[in-house]
């Protein structure tokens, strides 16, 4: 029977530089033992059993975000003074969502499998990180400011949208501009401006810098993001009944009865027409807690008046949403 490898000296933590561990008392061979693994050279990090690849859809934001953010923190141990994570890195540890890129079945299957390297970034003329499992970025800083997330530095949401307008198209930029802008909601309902990533002005001070590239799929997303979307696909209806011709929805609607008492919060709605719009994750299915609270809500707006169209993401994908609302409003007595 193999022995169990000697502890570790205490209060090492998770993720550790080899110079740490031997200057406290740790050998050379204790430091090839199979419960380390060595994801950058001079690191260790004490093996887990949470890989996430086969996670259910809805824990993997979660599994995705731990996943990062313990590599991140293991190239954390020997990074350079200056460094930061930007660009998909970013994202993740911002808590935004992933695009999916070329040869991935799911967004952020490449991340989680540790095959895309962390985007680590400098301020010219600092030297490019060179490092396994790091892809190294040099940019001026004009182009980017910075914003601490749980001690680690990340460029900020703001300077990380505009850096993708060069790898992401219009609809793709407005998709995460939304995400961006969108003020939560706690549990109760109740707005959370303070947890808000960036305005829209901020994301236009971003894209407003010297020598910014990708200006003109910049300037389309700008004249796209709205706050109130709570999902990409919420964005995606919304600018597929834009670009349709279809009136204007508010978003992030608080519907309320006429003694003002609140009934539910709606993905989107039309005052005039008296139409609500929710679009609908799995979730919303497979959650029995969920599905039984959505139908009160329901109830409640059909009796005040309102007439609800459901969406999922085969009726976006598909364009037929466009035709359930369109046929709805229609109903509603709306004229194109």
């Amino acid at each position: 029977m193999p022995l169990e490898p000697a502890p570790l000296p205490p209060d090492l933590g998770a993720a550790f530089s080899c110079r740490e561990a031997l200057a406290r008392g740790a050998s050379p061979r204790r430091l090839r033992a199979a419960d380390l693994t060595a994801p950058h050279r001079g690191v260790r990090v004490v093996v887990g059993d949470d890989h996430g690849i086969g996670s259910e859809p809805a824990e993997r934001p979660d599994v995705l975000a731990r996943t990062v953010r313990r590599r991140a923190e293991a190239y954390d141990v020997v990074r350079q003074p200056g460094a930061f994570f930007t660009h998909r890195t970013a994202l993740v540890l911002l808590g935004l969502p992933l695009d999916r890129v070329p040869g991935e079945r799911r967004s952020g299957d490449f991340l989680l499998s540790g095959e895309e390297p962390l985007r680590v970034g400098v301020f010219a003329p600092q030297r490019t990180p060179r490092a396994r499992g790091v892809h190294g970025i040099q940019t001026r800083s004009t182009l980017v400011t910075l914003r601490s997330v749980g001690g680690l530095p990340v460029s900020s949401p703001a300077s990380t949208w505009a850096m993708f307008a060069v790898e992401m198209d219009a609809a793709a930029l407005t998709r995460l501009g939304d995400a961006i802008v969108r003020i939560p909601r706690d549990d109760r309902g109740r707005r959370r401006p303070e947890l808000q990533l960036a305005t829209i002005t901020q994301l236009r001070a971003a894209a407003d810098v010297p020598r910014r590239r990708g200006r003109r799929t910049v300037d389309t997303a700008l004249d796209r993001i709205r706050v109130g979307s709570a999902s990409p696909l919420e964005t995606d209806w919304r600018l597929a009944a834009e670009a349709a011709g279809l009136p204007a929805f508010d978003l992030d609607v608080e519907i309320r009865d006429e003694r003002g008492r609140l009934l539910g919060i709606a993905d989107a709605a039309h005052e005039r027409y008296r139409v609500i719009v929710e679009v609908e994750g799995d979730h919303h299915r497979t959650d029995r807690a969920q599905w039984s609270r959505d139908l009160d809500k329901h109830s409640s707006y059909a009796a005040a008046g309102w007439e609800l169209v459901r969406l999922t993401s085969t009726h976006i994908r598909s364009g037929r949403a466009i035709t359930l609302l369109g046929d709805l409003l229609r109903r509603r007595r709306w004229r194109s």
